[in-house]
């Protein structure tokens, strides 16, 4: 169904991809055209044929995309852009949230092109063993005719370096899989670090020089006419002679329809001056990754160094359903509510570390942040335990001499998400799955300190879980600014909806402490399509901001509502949260 506003859903999402897709596409006939027409391949082409073409195609597509899937992995120049006054425009900071969407999509297009230029390759090491030019030797890349091709590949830096790259590549990309993230994250972990080598071969391997082009085409264009060469090919033999000495055999001058039309004018072939020279091209993917490269690391070392000295841990606390809350304090820590921090400790693991969500951002009047993370893997239990081992589950703020205790613990970032715009509307829809209801606790936090000074103005905030113990992770929270709201007049400030999609357990129901929240439970699941009709009709001709963080499935629910139109002119903004 056509969408007025123009943003039918399967169009919104196709649209980025295809053109980028468009990108490669044009690159790789551009570069492919260049290296089938240009004059100066003209005898590598004679040697290599179309392998020649699609390897230098598909060689100038791996460079843009080596060159771009590391930018978005610099999580502190996104964060400075998405913070600083340069980039206005909301469309423009939300197309930074699709950052981890375009280094996947980088990475798809590096492991579809590194098929056709390996491919190609093999073609090539093949056609040099067989097509040993005896003419010019110093374009061969062979040794000699006939030369083992596997020679090529394992005896060579280029060969060697390429078929390295290929494993760690193949590495890579299966490690990043859905099935193996979800069921092993060190795997994925451990293996996409192999990025660095992956560089520093990608550097060698193309410093090999094998492929060489002209460099005298004025005084020797391809095809031209060479009388020291041609001329007693063009003599008139006997026949007898010719069985006799087969060598002499007279052949015609070929007609080469590859021979460019410049160079044939009025029948005439031009005269060659010289013997054509060769030269290796300088490497043109230095060019390409140097920059990318160099700032990544710089971030990185940034990182390294504003990280480098442990916060401390003030308070641990244990909630039901497996959540552990862990509040820190840090000199000079600023964070903006939505954004979220890459804890690491190094007993639990020396390389690894895992993004964590604020659930508390410091403030003018308290130095302390925190943190809710869920135990469900290896590094969550191991960080639990060691947390757990000296406090009990109902420990509050400790005392500064009992605080050396907990293991040191150390935070890089904060770095933005999506979750920052939700001030920035004037109207917010936040939904939140489970666990993720994180991010949107730091914005609660932020409007119970003080909610006038953003443009903010109606908040509703959905929240579904499976238990209802669930709702205690944040439901002190949530009745201190139901109950501000209150006080100062604002009852419609917020619309807490709570939905328990698993009745077992009801009767543990929130007593009397959380009554505020009672009258707000509901039982089963939002009727997601009613809801936007609600809210679209309380709010005629605006635009809303949906924020989504939880199952993948109802992402694409909201995400598909947020594109459909409606009768009321209101018009929905999908954000949702990404790790980058």
């Amino acid at each position: 169904m056509w969408d007025p506003h123009g943003r039918d859903s399967l169009r919104g999402k196709a649209l980025p991809k295809f053109f980028w897709l468009s990108l490669n596409v044009w690159l790789f006939g551009k570069t492919f055209l260049l290296y089938n027409q240009g004059l100066q391949y003209y005898y590598l082409h004679q040697m290599l044929g179309l392998g020649l073409c699609i390897s230098r195609a598909s060689a100038s597509v791996l460079n843009l995309n080596c060159c771009l899937v590391l930018l978005p992995m610099c999580r502190v120049l996104l964060a400075f852009l998405r913070g600083s006054q340069k980039v206005a425009s909301k469309k423009t900071r939300r197309l930074l949230d699709k950052s981890k969407t375009f280094h996947v999509t980088c990475g798809v297009t590096i492991c579809i092109f590194s098929v056709l230029h390996v491919a190609a390759h093999l073609v090539n090491a093949l056609n040099f063993s067989e097509n040993y030019n005896e003419e010019f030797v110093t374009l061969n890349a062979a040794n000699y005719r006939g030369e083992d091709p596997r020679k090529l590949l394992f005896a060579t830096v280029p060969g060697l370096t390429g078929v390295i790259m290929v494993l760690v590549l193949f590495l890579m990309c299966t490690a990043s899989t859905y099935a193996i993230r979800v069921s092993n994250y060190d795997i994925f972990w451990y293996t996409h670090n192999l990025f660095f080598v992956f560089y520093m071969l990608l550097m060698l391997h193309v410093s090999g020089g094998v492929l060489k082009y002209q460099t005298n085409l004025e005084e020797h264009p391809p095809g031209c006419f060479n009388p020291n060469k041609t001329l007693r090919q063009n003599l008139t033999v006997p026949k007898a002679f010719e069985e006799l000495f087969p060598d002499y055999t007279t052949e015609p001058f070929p007609e080469d329809p590859l021979v460019p039309e410049p160079f044939v004018q009025n029948r005439f072939m031009r005269v060659c001056s010289e013997e054509p020279k060769f030269q290796s091209h300088f490497p043109e993917t230095w060019f390409w990754i140097s920059g990318p490269l160099c700032l990544y690391c710089v971030e990185r070392l940034y990182r390294y160094i504003r990280s480098n000295k442990p916060v401390t841990i003030t308070s641990v606390i244990s909630h039901p359903s497996n959540v552990l809350e862990v509040r820190m304090v840090k000199d000079d820590f600023e964070a903006r509510p939505g954004q979220y921090v890459i804890l690491h400790c190094p007993r639990v693991s020396a390389l690894e570390s895992h993004p964590f969500t604020l659930t508390m951002c410091p403030t003018d009047t308290k130095a302390t942040f925190g943190v809710h993370l869920k135990v469900v893997g290896d590094w969550t239990e191991r960080f639990r335990d060691l947390l757990l081992l000296h406090s009990n589950q109902d420990t509050e703020i400790l005392p500064i001499f009992q605080q050396r205790r907990y293991p040191k613990l150390y935070v890089d970032g904060p770095f933005g998400s999506p979750f920052e715009e939700s001030l920035n509307y004037e109207v917010s829809l936040c939904v939140a799955g489970g666990i993720g209801v994180t991010p949107f606790a730091s914005v609660l936090n932020t409007l119970l300190d003080g909610w006038k000074c953003y443009k903010l103005r109606r908040l509703y905030f959905i929240w579904v879980c499976r238990d209802i113990e669930s709702f205690r992770w944040f439901a002190d929270l949530l009745c201190m600014l139901h109950n501000k709201l209150w006080q100062e007049n604002r009852p419609d400030y917020i619309n807490i909806q709570l939905y328990l999609s698993q009745t077992d357990g009801i009767q543990k129901i929130i007593g009397e402490k959380y009554q505020a929240l009672n009258s707000r439970l509901l039982i089963g699941r939002p009727q997601w399509k009613l809801l936007f009709d609600d809210i679209a009709k309380c709010n005629r001709r605006k635009t809303i901001g949906v924020f989504c963080c939880g199952p993948n499935k109802i992402s694409k629910i909201l995400h598909k509502l947020s594109n459909s139109s409606n009768s009321y002119g209101t018009r929905f903004e999908y954000n949702k949260e990404s790790f980058s």
